[in-house]
């Protein structure tokens, strides 16, 4: 099968969006298992997860609960969906 050039784009933003997604459900799972702040792991997967959690974070009240991750997995869903409606 022949792929155009912006379908290849589009399958490669949705790809980046599933490790992204990946990513985030991980620093979500050690944040449970493992609380340690200064593993480097943990600190590597803050500093890719936090720019999008902190957005979301400033827009939703304080409930005790953070939810940002849950917007976040739905929102990345969303686009990955849209796309993947484009090719």
């Amino acid at each position: 099968m022949y792929y155009t050039p912006f379908q290849v784009i589009i399958k490669f933003i949705i790809s980046l969006i599933r490790v992204y997604y990946s990513l985030l459900l991980i620093r979500v799972l050690l944040s449970w298992i493992i609380p340690d702040r200064e593993n480097k792991f943990y600190q590597f997967l803050y500093s890719i997860t936090e720019p999008l959690l902190a957005p979301i974070r400033r827009i939703l009240p304080s409930m005790g609960l953070d939810i940002s991750p849950i917007i976040l997995f739905f929102v990345l869903r969303l686009i990955s969906e849209l796309l993947a409606g484009l090719v």
